[in-house]
């Protein structure tokens, strides 16, 4: 297997560390692969035509996109529990998948318009950003004790990515003040050998 991969990307990162979970990552060939927004990668694009990583391409040729289908596949394939077959954990486990997704997506387009010129930035787009990531930051808090509580999942890979995510990009945020009982479920799962092989770096 081949994984289109950058070590900056939460997205990919989501991969890598269901991956280093299910003991499949040594099988997977680790290509770096610049993918950026506004430059469409015509490599990238013989296997992934939407220009986004990660993209996995099979032993047959196919490849799988984006992030929560390879994973998923991975699980399956490899025999993992990630992904909970049926009964409430399922769907605690993809709502907590769904809100740490959608938290990166709002801090990538908060980053991406954070990094405009400042005469084209929208102030009204950058609070919007903050106002969602801050208020998911506090149901978060009060879910703390149930994710202490609850087997891993891909649910807690989504969240500890999007966590990540936010010290690598928005330090200046403070989630930490903002949700303390998460910071410390974050301090103990971040110790997880999977998360902490992958904590991105800005020298990478």
């Amino acid at each position: 297997m081949k994984l289109h991969w950058s070590p900056k990307s939460p997205y990919v990162r989501k991969v890598v560390v269901v991956a280093h979970e299910l003991g499949c990552l040594e099988r997977m060939e680790l290509v770096r692969t610049v993918a950026a927004m506004a430059r469409p990668n015509e490599t990238l694009m013989r296997d992934n035509p939407l220009s986004k990583i990660p993209a996995l391409v099979l032993d047959d040729g196919r490849a799988l996109f984006d992030s929560i289908v390879i994973c998923e596949y991975l699980d399956a394939r490899f025999g993992g529990s990630l992904f909970p077959r049926e009964g409430e954990l399922r769907w605690q486990s993809l709502r907590w998948n769904a809100l740490g997704d959608g938290m990166l997506d709002a801090l990538i387009l908060w980053r991406n318009e954070r990094e405009r010129p400042e005469v084209q930035q929208s102030p009204a787009l950058m609070a919007a950003f903050e106002h969602k990531v801050r208020a998911c930051l506090q149901m978060l808090d009060q879910s703390a004790t149930e994710l202490s509580e609850t087997s891993f999942t891909i649910g807690h890979v989504s969240l500890a990515c999007a966590l990540g995510y936010l010290d690598f990009r928005f330090e200046s945020l403070h989630w930490r003040h903002i949700a303390p009982a998460l910071a410390a479920w974050e301090a103990r799962i971040a110790q997880r050998p999977s998360l902490s092989s992958s904590t991105p770096t800005l020298t990478e």
